[in-house]
């Protein structure tokens, strides 16, 4: 049972990374609840990499590739999601630059 601590632990981190993923709604939060799933990921990959004295060196690569590739897509995301908010906060000014419409000429007797 000790040799399973890591995958086990690694499938809850993945759950609780999906159940934040889900009830969050700012982008910001779920994008570290996607870094908790793929976390979570990472352990369970070590984990089963892990046998009785031999380490297999196929999940630690895929592991440490994982987390390269991990790191840039969260940079890329953070990006989006600042990008997002800065085209978000510019739309109130931009009505309240905008000039009135002039009134459309008035059809029929004057008063």
């Amino acid at each position: 049972m000790l040799e399973h601590v890591f995958p086990l632990t690694g499938a809850g981190i993945v759950g609780l990374g999906f159940f934040g993923f889900v009830i969050q709604t700012h982008p910001l939060r779920q994008l570290l609840a996607v870094n908790v799933v793929g976390s979570g990921i990472f352990l369970i990959l070590g984990g089963l990499g892990r046998g009785n004295g031999v380490t297999d060196p196929f999940p630690q690569a895929l592991v440490i590739t994982g987390i390269v590739v991990a790191v840039a897509l969260t940079a890329f995301g953070a990006a989006l999601i600042a990008r997002i908010a800065e085209d978000r906060a510019e739309e109130p000014d931009q009505a309240v630059r905008q000039e009135p419409a002039p009134k459309a000429p008035r059809i029929g007797p004057q008063p």
